[in-house]
């Protein structure tokens, strides 16, 4: 399976990995039957996500979609974070294998989650803004 180097470099130097203690927002994915567990941390202040931290189990293209989408919402606002989509994290990535692209997905709405978890906490009833997990085509 080839990967671009920007997933290699993800993979092997991952960014934002760990977890965030006093997380004003906690959201977990994934698919036990294939693996990939995402887990994304949020300090938010206002409407900026101040820091965010992931931990994820699961293959280099589940690690280095995590790492780049962290990279991806960090400084930024709420909004731009509900808009990222897992087509500009595989772009950002320079692109993923076909039974990989799931995994873009899974980093996409582990951010959504955080902002869903986040939103209950502050007592705001949020949309439902996380879809079904698409699985891996691996797994069939």
């Amino acid at each position: 399976m080839n990967y671009s180097e920007k997933v290699m470099d993800h993979f092997t130097n991952p960014r934002n990995v760990g977890e965030i203690p006093d997380a004003d927002g906690i959201g977990e994915v994934g698919n036990a039957k294939c693996g990939d567990i995402m887990k994304m941390y949020l300090k938010i202040d206002g409407t900026t996500i101040t820091d965010v931290k992931f931990k994820t189990f699961g293959c280099g293209a589940a690690v280095a979609t995590s790492s780049m989408a962290t990279e991806m919402i960090k400084g930024k606002s709420i909004d731009d974070a509900l808009n990222l989509t897992n087509k500009a994290v595989m772009e950002a990535l320079d692109g993923l294998p076909p039974v990989k692209v799931h995994c873009s997905v899974l980093a996409e709405q582990a951010i959504k989650a955080a902002l869903s978890d986040y939103y209950q906490r502050q007592g705001i009833d949020p949309e439902p803004i996380v879809g079904k997990v698409p699985e891996c085509e691996e797994c069939h």
